[in-house]
């Protein structure tokens, strides 16, 4: 193997788009078992209670899976137990089997989570819990004696008002419920609707889930290398935005010590930006690079969720794939440029345009209150008759009975949406 790599910036975008599961044929009838394999290869399934057309972690699956069955999701989250809830990097759905990767932050919190946000608040967040043992004990002790339940569920005998928390007002037990969760002693074991249903950890865990006691050097060692190769190429700073967000406080270390040892070696891009400091690849991916620029490159036209993965990084999709994404779902309505909830358009490595749509479930239609073309976008009509195409699989997905497309559609694009 050599000791460094050298690519082109085109060959860069590829291996991202390949190794998110973005290229190449999507299975015909996709399984658990394909669900499972997507989950480990990219890291996690963000979760976002926003559902305008799904929710994020179904269109994260739908785009690299096409229509696969939810109740198969479903089944592993709640009945085989082979994913779980919890925080990567934010609110996510994960493997049980990496299930030692979080139990070192479980272990340690709320130190690990709360590093980022400085000493004031982990002292803080100590002192709460402190405070509060007796209500920790009487949730607890709630959950033993009935069984699963929702936060409402419980009743509060602390505190009549809610008290504001960080970013929302919760009440005192969802307050508690969320420490519970993070340091592993209540799970996620289903939900009802939107609404988390939690148990003890120890009922809901499989026999299987393996407690081995990783340090924090092997927490990082292992996410690392998971975080490179589902990102195809990493600097450092992508790294740390990338699956155990905000858990890679050696990070420097830890790469020398994969270089060391031949896991990764520094990547050269020839024609195009690195970022800031130096750009990794594993050494399990440099073939597949180097065969990036033949007939094993099968692009295809993908609708990502505002959250996927690929862009979950906005600096780096800037960087390598030269395109601007903001989420303007939380930006007034009279100030959006493209949209409330827009998908990005990826056309093989390339982002060529932003649709704007609406699941209208009450009536059963897929409305396309726009499309908008990128400056560089290709104009021919067999690009828009592939966008029509793939948001016809969407709307089956969805179940809806009919797509309606607004006069928002670039002109070149107008042959085959409308």
């Amino acid at each position: 193997m050599p000791k460094r790599v050298s690519t082109s910036l085109e060959n860069v975008r590829r291996l991202a788009v390949v190794k998110q599961g973005l290229a190449g044929r999507r299975p015909n009838k996709p399984t658990s078992k394909d669900i499972l394999e997507l989950t480990r290869n990219i890291g996690c399934l963000q979760l976002d209670p926003i559902s305008a057309v799904a929710p994020s972690h179904q269109i994260v699956l739908w785009s690299r899976l096409g229509n696969y069955d939810t109740s198969h999701l479903d089944n592993l989250l709640w009945s085989e137990k082979k994913l779980f809830e919890y925080w990567a990097h934010q609110a996510s759905i994960v493997l049980m089997e990496d299930y030692p990767l979080y139990y070192y932050m479980m272990r340690n919190y709320p130190d690990v989570f709360l590093k980022s946000l400085g000493p004031v608040w982990r002292l803080r967040v100590k002192k709460w819990i402190n405070a509060n043992s007796r209500l920790r004990d009487y949730v607890l002790r709630q959950l033993k004696e009935r069984g699963p339940l929702l936060s409402r569920q419980f009743e509060d005998k602390s505190r009549t008002k809610p008290r504001s928390f960080g970013w929302s007002s919760w009440s005192d037990v969802s307050r508690m419920l969320f420490h519970l969760y993070f340091k592993g002693e209540v799970m996620v074991v289903g939900r009802e609707g939107k609404q988390k249903i939690y148990d003890l950890s120890e009922r809901f865990l499989p026999i299987w889930v393996p407690k081995k006691e990783l340090s924090e050097e092997q927490v990082e060692y292992e996410g690392v290398q998971r975080s490179i190769q589902a990102l195809g190429t990493a600097n450092e700073s992508e790294l740390k935005w990338y699956f155990l967000r905000g858990r890679y406080p050696n990070l420097k270390d830890t790469l020398k010590r994969l270089q060391a040892d031949s896991k990764i070696y520094p990547v050269d891009i020839q024609d195009g930006p690195i970022g800031r400091g130096e750009r990794y690849i594993h050494r399990n991916d440099v073939q597949t690079l180097e065969e990036m620029d033949s007939d094993t490159w099968e692009p295809r036209v993908s609708l990502l969720s505002p959250f996927d993965n690929l862009i979950c990084d906005r600096t780096r999709t800037k960087l390598l794939f030269n395109f601007d994404y903001l989420t303007e779902i939380y930006t007034p309505e009279n100030k959006r440029k493209y949209g409330y909830y827009v998908l990005p358009i990826l056309y093989g490595d390339k982002f060529i345009g932003r649709l704007d749509p609406w699941m209208d479930r009450k009536n059963g239609r897929l409305l396309i209150n726009a499309v908008h073309a990128e400056p560089h976008a290709p104009k021919h009509k067999n690009v828009s008759r592939e966008i029509r195409d793939t948001v016809e699989q969407l709307s089956d997905f969805l179940g809806a009975k009919e797509v309606v497309y607004s006069q928002r559609v670039p002109k070149p694009w107008r042959s085959h949406l409308h």
